[in-house]
């Protein structure tokens, strides 16, 4: 039967004879097979080496005190002797470096493999006739590992490993034998004989697997040469000239790439054909003026990017060629390749454009900012002058994503852009760095009065309305300023400078600027300390609750008591909520944080009358958890607090955040049970929605109505009455804060206000004056009596 070849020469069949290296048909180069499994073996040879060492120490071990130490020595050494030989010799002979390798040093190798396997057979006669039966079976666990580990590792060249296995099984076949274990003599044949088998699967395997890669490669060598020759030859069409730099010898490819016929090219001057309509004028562009000269140095040029006009068309080329010279060296003219481009420089612009420009906005992006700022920094640096960057951030943005949607949002996102635009000048670079953030890079920026102006007019044009989908938005913008080198030498610096400024002005409310200072360093990096103090108070318990009272304005009693949050730190002392509550908040601390108070408030609760409830304040992002209901069952069940002695306390900033999805988590709230209380009412983005649609128990009147109330302030008497008539016609509570004085407290009473909060009744206090103003005063009544802190 005729062998089937490879292309790289050698056999996909391969006859076992071949694979086992006792024979070597004419015709082949069997050579290369065996110098694949010289390959296969030798990556493996210092393993083997010291296995062979480890394992012999470890018999050596074995054997002290149970075998004639003269032997044991002389066996030791044998082994050590042959192991050390086999690995000399095969990096004598460095086989795996060779494209072929004879017969003789095949049978080297399989000649020391059978050597190798009588050692270890004789190592182990040697304990089977002296050593106790508990080492020999140790022995011989370790001798199966070396016949597997011949198997698997070196089955590159099988007939070596066959032996070795051989020698090896024979040796414990006789000796388990010899003990009387007949089982593990018949165990030991049957063993090599499925080791034998797979190695000659593998090996077969291995040396198809090598062919195959070899094959492939041989290949790859071939397409590869096979395309340089298409590169070096095969351009897209040919152009030659003469002296005179007139085209000669018109192929129909160039004709054709020139749109007209050979016989109407013949003769013309290259450079007219390629500048197209511009000949006549003599406006060149930079890379004709480049062929021009080119041409009249007779200089060899290769690949030059060129745009020429074709029947009125721009179009790019990429040129090369070189000067004709005869024997003697006399210049006969140009011969050159050239081929049409445009489609590749069209679609590198597109990448450019791409990688330089935001694609919603079409304003450049953060790439191309931080291009123009280092170069406005390297000129200010130079020329001694400054320049400025400004620092963007939408207002209310969210809010208009979450209510109406993201398409929306992007329809805003470019009107805000196409105004940006508007105002730019040539002296500045309006980017968008991501999301509803954009930034300005002011070249010449040392006119500080010309930076405030153009702050103000942005704040300004980017709050009027905008009309998107028959929809009225109102939206304002925070900017923060800084100005180079002063505030940043580098981008990265000036950047992190107007980001803190811009920080500044979102943390005031948004709708101003602010230029960057050096305190705000300071701010943020005490902010930052703060914020890794904050992140390890919970677990070192520096977190407490003090408990304010709330009061009936009818009675005096006390129905309730607000849980209000402290710190404090070992570090920075008492820190206010107002200082750290932020923080937490910007962490993403407020979640275990709102937790811990919550469970904490429902067990304290747990210490006063039944009839008193305790109020917990909850952050928007707590109620955007997933889990947040799962929590407020899990306290109320823990401490065994009934559902409507709990009140959890809302601001009306949880709407424009979050949306609908607020909304329905309140509801879920109210369905359990526990009490709910809109905090600050009037003071923020008041809205008479959000009662229609959210069932409040309570709704809570600002300090500031109270304190106008108290002056007789019209507005605020007003506001209260209306707040008032509005809780009474919906069921809901109402609760004045900040009661500080005995007029205040009246005016409350006039006023019709349910319960009433202040310093006038108790300012916050720990548990245990909390618990003691049960006890002090009689049953669950305050009297009207103005206390000390």
């Amino acid at each position: 039967m005729e062998k089937i070849i490879a292309p790289s020469g050698l056999p996909r069949d391969i006859p076992l004879s071949v694979l086992l290296g006792l024979s070597n048909p004419e015709g082949v180069d069997w050579g290369r097979i065996r110098a694949l499994q010289f390959n296969g073996i030798q990556q493996h040879g210092l393993l083997k080496i010291i296995a062979a060492i480890v394992c012999g120490l470890l018999t050596l071990q074995w054997g002290i005190g149970q075998i004639n130490l003269m032997f044991l020595g002389l066996w030791f050494s044998a082994l050590a002797m042959l192991s050390i030989y086999s690995h000399l010799w095969s990096r004598k002979k460095l086989a795996w470096q060779r494209k072929t390798v004879d017969r003789a040093e095949t049978r080297m190798v399989n000649f020391l493999s059978l050597v190798d396997g009588l050692i270890w057979g004789a190592g182990f006669l040697l304990f089977a006739f002296e050593a106790d039966l508990m080492t020999v079976h140790s022995l011989w666990a370790m001798m199966i590992c070396l016949m597997v580990g011949s198997a698997m590792i070196f089955s590159a060249i099988p007939l070596s490993s066959i032996l070795f296995i051989s020698a090896l099984s024979a040796a414990l076949s006789f000796g388990w034998f010899h003990v009387g274990s007949l089982d593990l003599a018949v165990a030991s044949l049957a063993i090599a004989v499925l080791l034998i088998s797979a190695c000659l699967k593998t090996g077969r395997s291995f040396i198809e697997r090598r062919v195959s890669e070899a094959s492939l490669n041989e290949k790859s060598e071939v397409v590869s040469l096979l395309l340089k020759e298409f590169e070096d030859t095969g351009a897209d069409w040919l152009w030659q000239t003469d002296t005179s730099r007139r085209i000669t010898h018109v192929s129909p490819r160039f004709a054709h790439a020139i749109g007209q016929r050979p016989e109407e090219i013949e003769g013309k001057p290259f450079l007219q054909l390629v500048a197209g309509e511009s000949w006549e004028s003599g406006k060149f562009s930079t890379a004709l003026h480049e062929l021009a000269d080119k041409l009249k140095r007779r200089d060899s040029f290769s690949n030059m990017l060129v745009p020429v006009q074709i029947n009125g068309e721009s179009r790019w080329w990429e040129l090369s060629a070189s000067p004709k010279l005869d024997d003697s060296g006399v210049f006969h003219g140009f011969r050159g390749v050239g081929s049409d481009i445009t489609l590749q420089r069209e679609s590198a612009d597109k990448i450019s454009q791409l990688a330089r420009f935001d694609t919603l906005t079409r304003l450049p992006n953060r790439l191309q900012m931080t291009e123009t700022l280092g170069k406005a920094l390297e000129t200010a640096e130079q020329w001694n002058g400054r320049c400025g960057f400004m620092m963007i951030d939408l207002d209310r943005f969210k809010a208009v994503n979450d209510t109406l949607g993201h398409p929306v949002g992007d329809r805003l996102l470019a009107r805000v852009s196409d105004r940006l635009r508007s105002i730019m000048t040539d002296n500045e670079l309006c980017c968008r760095l991501g999301g509803d953030e954009f930034a300005i890079v002011i070249k010449d920026a040392r006119d500080v009065e010309y930076i405030e102006i153009l702050a103000q007019k942005i704040i300004d044009t980017l709050s009027q309305i905008y009309e998107i989908d028959q929809h009225p938005l109102y939206i304002g913008a925070s900017i923060g300023t800084a100005l180079g080198p002063r505030d940043g030498r580098t981008v990265e610096m000036l950047m992190r400078s107007a980001d803190l400024a811009l920080y500044r002005s979102k943390d005031q409310g948004g709708g101003v600027y602010h230029h960057y200072q050096p305190k705000l360093h300071v701010q943020a990096e005490e902010r930052r300390v703060m914020e890794i103090a904050l992140r390890k108070a919970l677990e070192n318990d520096e977190l407490l609750l003090n408990y304010q009272p709330v009061v009936s304005a009818d009675t005096g009693s006390v129905v309730a008591f607000e849980a209000l949050l402290r710190w404090n730190s070992p570090k920075f002392g008492n820190v206010s909520p107002v200082k750290f509550i932020p923080i937490a908040e910007d962490a993403r601390l407020i979640i275990p944080i709102g937790e811990w108070v919550l469970r904490t408030a429902c067990e304290e609760a747990m210490n006063w009358p039944s009839t008193v409830k305790v109020a917990v304040n909850v952050s928007a992002d707590q109620l955007t958890e997933p889990d947040f209901l799962e929590t407020v069952v899990s306290a109320l069940q823990d401490s065994g607090l009934p559902p409507h002695r709990l009140e959890i306390e809302v601001t009306e900033s949880i709407f424009m955040r979050e949306g609908a999805g607020a909304a329905q988590m309140l509801d879920e709230i109210i369905a359990l049970g526990i009490n709910l209380s809109l905090d600050d009412f009037g003071t923020g983005y008041s809205s008479l929605g959000y009662l229609r649609k959210t069932r409040f128990t309570t709704i809570k009147v600002d300090r500031s109505f109270v304190q106008g109330a108290a002056k007789n302030v019209p507005e605020s008497l007003a506001i209260i009455r209306a707040v008032v008539a509005m809780a009474d016609s919906l069921g809901m509570a109402t609760t004045a804060e900040g009661a500080e004085t005995q007029e205040e407290v009246q005016m409350i009473q006039k006023l019709g206000c349910t319960k009433i909060q202040g310093y006038y009744f108790g300012r916050p206090m720990v548990t245990e004056d909390a618990r003691k103003l049960f006890s002090t005063f009689d049953a669950e009544t305050l009297e009207y009596s103005r206390k000390s802190a």
